[in-house]
């Protein structure tokens, strides 16, 4: 009996754990450098008692530069796979943006407990909450780390994210002291209706942003909520907005039968958004 209820734990626990990666993931996929991508250095800096890693693109030219701060995606299994998200560079760094790619804790060499070793695969409480919270301080510490020792423009910073990436960007927005733009790419879409907890604190967290934020999420996400809250709250408390909800979109390869427009922006919808992330940026930034 002991071993079939073990078995039963175990067979949950792995369920639970592929659940989390369908529902969380943000299409994490490890880096495929191309022929001419734009060079990075690595960096580390402190948020506390932990040693935080990130990626610094710079652009042609001398600065100090306007920069943009990104937040990457969750990527269950592969948290402590490097990803410098070559993808983000490739828009941004042409234009003439310095880009920072914080690891968060527990994602690349970044120290910590991962996402899933610190409050396991399926809390949707208020202990999720806290660990997107801790998460989002590592990206205030990354924007305090640039203004302080890179060749920066610390009056022409922004703050993007996708996903588990749009969460922190959200609290990070109004934590960071003075920011040029926000840039809000599905936030929290796989987990908006599974929360209450979450969107109660990221509609919070959103008031406080003053900065001009860009809302963005496809047709055919698992919800486009998310992105329409977020805004919302953010123009309701003075700060200038833009919505955009796509049309559906559906990754060609992998497509996520639960939320499928969810993948437009990663890698395979670049080409969609990245005219008008340009535009915003130019418009707030440049």
């Amino acid at each position: 009996m002991r071993a079939v209820r073990s078995g039963i734990r175990a067979g949950a626990l792995i369920a639970a754990i592929a659940l989390l990666a369908r529902d969380t993931a943000a299409m994490p996929q490890t880096p495929q450098p191309q022929p001419g991508d734009p060079a990075y250095s690595t960096v580390f800096y402190r948020n506390g008692n932990l040693n935080l890693e990130a990626y610094f693109y710079t652009p042609q030219g001398a600065g100090p530069f306007p920069l943009v701060v990104y937040s990457h995606g969750s990527r269950a299994n592969e948290e402590h796979v490097e990803w410098p998200v070559l993808y983000i560079a490739r828009v941004l760094v042409p234009a003439g943006y310095a880009v920072l790619v914080p690891e968060r804790r527990g994602y690349g060499k970044s120290e910590g407990k991962t996402f899933t070793e610190d409050i396991g695969p399926s809390e949707r409480g208020e202990r999720f909450v806290d660990r997107l919270v801790a998460e989002a301080s590592d990206v205030t510490a990354a924007v305090e780390y640039a203004r302080k020792n890179l060749p920066i423009d610390g009056k022409r910073i922004a703050l993007m994210g996708y996903s588990f990436g749009g969460i922190v960007t959200t609290i990070a927005g109004g934590h960071s002291g003075a920011l040029a733009a926000v840039i809000n790419q599905a936030p929290g879409a796989l987990n908006w209706d599974k929360s209450p907890e979450l969107r109660a604190r990221l509609l919070v967290e959103a008031a406080r942003i003053r900065a001009p934020m860009w809302c963005a999420a496809a047709e055919n996400d698992a919800t486009t909520d998310s992105a329409r809250g977020i805004c919302a709250a953010a123009k309701l408390s003075g700060a200038t907005v833009e919505l955009k909800i796509y049309p559906p979109f559906v990754h060609p390869t992998n497509p996520n039968p639960r939320a499928p427009g969810h993948a437009l922006f990663a890698p395979v919808g670049v080409s969609v958004w990245k005219e008008d992330v340009l535009a915003f940026l130019a418009t707030h930034v440049r």
